[in-house]
Formats: structure tokens, C-alpha cells, sequence
């Protein structure tokens, strides 16, 4: 039934926007494997070690270091380094998170994928519910209802932070065209099935991750791009927005809580 109403849900959105959709873009890049987890939806963070001071942020948490002479935003939690782009007044991450937590997974369990499209994150994990990294997001879950404070950082680095749906869709899709061309526009020239590949134009890059359900079976690689945003539609499902490999457009969704998909961090 959740595959279903993920699917569902998928489908209704481009309808609800009118949104037609196909594409052409840009490409990704390697990064550091590291090993599988996952487990239940409590979005726990896995210890790490300190690695040095920051230039944004505190020691107690590591911190992180924008660059933006090199378009960069190194990660130092774990040491990460993910592209960065400028689009209108918002700096994104140009790639998609990969910082190991618990109720995070790389597609398929093989860490080559996380290496190529970031970790997938229950919607609990990716609003950091347990409060490792900041409150707000804390009780954020399944079959629970909260009114966080935005920002809210999540499970992204310090001083940047999960997007809300405004942030995403009526911010960035706005700026782009709207939802019936911002797809091509943000999708990488690369990697999409069916001629589905994007123009790219800002560099965003997003790239065809799929999705996990919460039977722990994965779905859709290659054919589309799903970002969990920080607000919740109800007590079982939060809004994203998605990308598809069959047209151009964006579309504004909702996805069971408990479903595996992409995090894109906003600089604060």
C-alpha cells in the first residue's frame, strides 16, 4: 500500500500543477564511500568524530566550511565536500547529502550508490527528531504532528538547513519558470532514463536517486528525483518535490514519513 500511495502521490502532483515535463543537464561527482546503515525512523545521528574548527558553527558539533571563492561546503562532521551553486538569492547544495545516519540508506544497501546520489532519509531523519544537531526539528515523525521553528538545520551542517515547501517550490521553482519547466532546468544532463536528461542550466544537478519504501525495498533510479522538504502535509506525510525522468516539470508532492528520499540543504 505505500508504494502505491507514494506512486499515487508522485502522479497527482504533476496533474494538481499542470505540469507537462521532459529535460537535458550536468553530471556528478564521486565522493567519499562510507558504510551502510539503517534502522528504525528515530533519525538518530551516528557518532562522529571532531575533525577540526569551522569556520561556520561550533566545535561541539564540528561545524562546516563554505567556500565561496571554490563554490564548495565542506561537511566537518564526517569531512565531506559537496558542490555548491547560487540561484537568485539562494545558495544550494549542488549534490545530495550524504552524511550517515541511523534511518538512512544507500540505494540497493551498495555504497557505491551513496557515493553517486547521497543517502535516502526517512522524513524523521532528515528533520533530525531526536534533536542531535538542533531542536528544531526535534519530534518530528511518523504518526506525529509538530510545529517547528524555521529554520529548521536537520541533518544538514551547520548553518545551513533542511528547505521548507515554500523555500523549495514557491521560492526556487518560481525563479526557475514554475512547475511546468523547472525540471529540465535542475535536472543533470546525465544519468535520467528514457531521454529524460535535463539542460541543467544553474548546475543543480539534481540526479535520478529513486526512493526506499518502508519495506525496505527500493524503487525508481534513474527514473526520478524526490527531495524531502521540512514541512509536514499531516501526521503521516511531508511535502517534497520531485522530478521525473518523463517530462520537464517539478511537481509539489507528499510522501509517507517513513519513505527513503533525497535531502538538498539550504544555506541559512
Amino acid at each position: 500500500m505505500r508504494k502505491l500511495f507514494l506512486e499515487l502521490s508522485f502522479a497527482a502532483l504533476c496533474t494538481a500543477l499542470l505540469s507537462a515535463c521532459s529535460s537535458e543537464s550536468g553530471g556528478s561527482q564521486e565522493r567519499k564511500n562510507f558504510s551502510d546503515s539503517g534502522s528504525n525512523d528515530d533519525g538518530k545521528s551516528s557518532d562522529s568524530e571532531g575533525i577540526s574548527s569551522s569556520l561556520e558553527g561550533n566545535k561541539s558539533d564540528n561545524g562546516s566550511v563554505y567556500n565561496a571563492d571554490e563554490n564548495t561546503l565542506t561537511d566537518l562532521r564526517d569531512g565531506q565536500t559537496y558542490r555548491i551553486v547560487k540561484i537568485d538569492s539562494q545558495i544550494w547544495m549542488a549534490e545530495n547529502l550524504n552524511y550517515e545516519v541511523k534511518s538512512s540508506w544507500c540505494y540497493d544497501n551498495a555504497p557505491a550508490n551513496c557515493a553517486k546520489y547521497g543517502r535516502l532519509y526517512t522524513w524523521a531523519a532528515a528533520m533530525d527528531s531526536v534533536g542531535t544537531w538542533s531542536t528544531n526539528g526535534k519530534e518530528c515523525g511518523y504518526n506525529k504532528t509538530c510545529s517547528p521553528t524555521y529554520p529548521v538545520r536537520g541533518v544538514c551542517p551547520k548553518g545551513w538547513h533542511l528547505p521548507s515547501i515554500e523555500e523549495f517550490f514557491d521560492e526556487l521553482i518560481t525563479v526557475l519558470g514554475g512547475s511546468s519547466t523547472a525540471g529540465a532546468k535542475l535536472k543533470s544532463a546525465t544519468g535520467w532514463n528514457d531521454n529524460g536528461n535535463g539542460i541543467d542550466t544553474y548546475s543543480f544537478s539534481s540526479l535520478p536517486a529513486g526512493i526506499r519504501y518502508s519495506d525496505g525495498s527500493f524503487s525508481s533510479v534513474g527514473k526520478n528525483a524526490t527531495y524531502w522538504s521540512s514541512s509536514a502535509n499531516d501526521s503521516v506525510t511531508a511535502y517534497n518535490v520531485a522530478l521525473f525522468d518523463y517530462n520537464d516539470g517539478a511537481g509539489l508532492g507528499f510522501s509517507g514519513k517513513y519513505s527513503g528520499i533525497s535531502v538538498r540543504c539550504l544555506k541559512d
